[in-house]
């Protein structure tokens, strides 16, 4: 029988962002497989709390939100793997199998210049140079050599979708203070 390593029972932080979830236990010293939701897991190799929820699918050995203080966490051919000082071996770890980890916005690396986190992006204002409104972004798609922006918006009390490349050539400037994005882009017709 495995047993739940001891976790601090916590709430989610209001910030917190969902980016990854533990595949699997890797090897038998309490190490953790895990996947990422990002194709750069920078903050999951730097993030020292993880929240974890428990796996939207089988087993759940744990309920609500618990802590999970990570020792070390690297890259390991096409993934990532972890360990905690509370997940002590293979069965400790076998239990955490599909939890879903959360981590505080306040805990990813600074973007670099001109480069945006695609969460910071989701609610943002899109208007274009002639001051109509486009839509509020939704979602965001990577679309092989660029992002695309989801914007949603009503026409005639129905929500509509319109995509914009988030590319240089029609993004003019993103203001995360204002929540607003700037384009170079006419309405459809």
């Amino acid at each position: 029988m495995s047993q739940m390593p001891e976790l601090e029972v916590t709430t989610l932080p209001a910030d917190a962002v969902e980016v990854g979830r533990i595949a699997d236990a890797w090897g038998i010293k309490g190490w953790f497989k895990v996947i990422s939701y990002s194709s750069d897991a920078e903050v999951l190799l730097t993030a020292k709390d993880w929240y974890l929820l428990p796996a939207e699918k089988g087993a759940k050995h744990f309920t609500g939100t618990v802590l999970l203080p990570v020792k070390q966490a690297r890259t390991h051919s096409d993934s990532i793997v972890a360990t905690a000082a509370a997940v002590g071996d293979r069965n400790a770890a076998e239990t955490l199998r599909g939890a879903r980890i959360f981590v505080s916005r306040t805990a990813f690396p600074a973007a670099e210049e001109g480069e945006f986190y695609w969460v910071d992006l989701i609610g943002l204002s899109v208007v274009n140079r002639e001051g109509v409104a486009m839509g509020v972004v939704k979602d965001l798609l990577a679309t092989g050599p660029q992002t695309t922006l989801v914007l949603a918006y009503d026409e005639a009390g129905k929500e509509r979708e319109r995509m914009i490349p988030f590319v240089d050539a029609y993004v003019d400037k993103v203001d995360l203070a204002a929540k607003s994005i700037l384009v170079d882009w006419q309405l459809d017709y």
